[in-house]
């Protein structure tokens, strides 16, 4: 009897095949690491643009006469501050204050909001939610029926402004337009959002969809440079532009506080949220722990688990994640270890193939778009 795991698949996995794609296991996922090269992808995103399936992602829509109150409990940030066509960064929380997962609310209307959350976690996010639902709410899991591209780089704007008659230039940071038609395709959520330390767009529309945009987009971006990106650039980019990722920086045992997404987290919002109580206790007492970026002035790469060493040879902490920088061509990572040892500029110590290796506390991000 086969005990071999069976590896979800989004709308685009046959078209991966097309443009030479290396696919792996993600979180459950046979996606796309590279299709070229993780350094060539890297590239094309800093310096043009890139593209991005990420319909691995979740949503959950959320209705009702609560929905804002209902969403303000579970979620660290205050949604009563967010608009109509604004996007939100947040985080949801255990009652020790450890994360459930990060995630994005937009507001769609007036008592209507799309979650989105991260792909490994939709099961265990939307049983949450069923789990603390309160007052007139009705909420419902649409993941497989959403695709999510995302267009990212410098010429991200000008590339899909071609196929579309809305002004994307009137499209602010975190906020997103609705029903637009792309080239013959309607009805599609474009938000000027991302996860690589530039701009771009997060593109939602009907799964069935997703194949037609992605060809109408590359078409569309050929003479700009735009090019096929998997997983292993989305790290990268993310990782320079010290974006969290959950199973990583964040986790049931990683507070947002610790993990530096103290800006998400409203703890003198006039509501309470789930976990507010033990995070502004933490917060009180001083943080025993804080993730911060480091450079590697060794010779060696840290990765994800990687222990830490203060300079006396005390263990302080872990690697939570770690690369070979391709913008900056130094070695970098995020460390989550004591927060005594967290100050700019103090000298540290990676086990890196049983030998300690020298690094130093640096400013993050690492990387910041001109």
């Amino acid at each position: 009897m086969s005990t071999e795991t069976i590896l979800k698949r989004t709308t685009l996995f046959e078209t991966y095949k097309t443009y030479g794609a290396k696919v792996i296991d993600f979180g459950g996922w046979e996606l796309p690491v590279q299709f070229s090269s993780i350094l060539e992808e890297h590239d094309a995103v800093r310096k043009t643009a890139g593209l991005f399936d990420v319909s691995h992602m979740g949503e959950v829509l959320v209705n009702g006469k609560d929905a804002e109150s209902y969403i303000n409990f579970l979620i660290t940030n205050d949604v009563t501050k967010v608009n109509i066509n604004q996007a939100q960064y947040t985080a949801m929380c255990y009652p020790d204050g450890g994360t459930v997962d990060d995630l994005l609310v937009y507001k769609l209307e007036n008592e209507k909001y799309l979650l989105v959350i991260n792909a490994a976690n939709i099961e265990k996010d939307y049983e949450w939610m069923k789990q603390h639902i309160k007052g007139d709410v009705t909420i419902q899991n649409i993941s497989s029926e959403i695709a999510q591209l995302a267009i990212q780089g410098p010429k991200a704007e000008s590339i899909l402004q071609k196929l579309t008659e809305t002004k994307l230039s009137d499209i602010d940071y975190f906020h997103f337009a609705q029903n637009v038609n792309l080239d013959g395709i309607d009805g599609v959520l474009v938000s000027r959002t991302g996860y690589t330390g530039e701009d771009g767009f997060e593109l939602y529309l009907a799964a069935d969809q997703a194949e037609a945009l992605w060809e109408k987009l590359l078409e569309a971006g050929s003479e700009d440079g735009l090019k096929p990106c998997g997983l292993g650039a989305r790290d990268t980019l993310r990782l320079e532009a010290r974006l969290a990722l959950y199973g990583q920086e964040l986790l049931s045992d990683i507070n947002p506080l610790e993990a530096g997404i103290g800006f998400a987290v409203k703890l003198k919002k006039e509501s309470d949220f789930i976990g507010k109580a033990s995070l502004t206790a933490q917060k009180e007492a001083g943080l025993k722990r804080k993730l911060v970026g480091i450079e590697v002035t060794g010779r060696g790469i840290p990765r994800h688990s990687y222990k830490v060493f203060s300079e006396a040879g005390e263990e302080i902490g872990v690697v939570t994640s770690g690369t070979q920088s391709p913008s900056l061509k130094k070695s970098v990572g995020l460390v989550l270890i004591s927060a005594k040892h967290a100050e700019v500029g103090t000298p540290l110590k990676v086990e890196i193939r049983n030998k300690l290796i020298d690094a130093v506390v640096v400013k993050t991000p690492f990387y910041k778009r001109g």
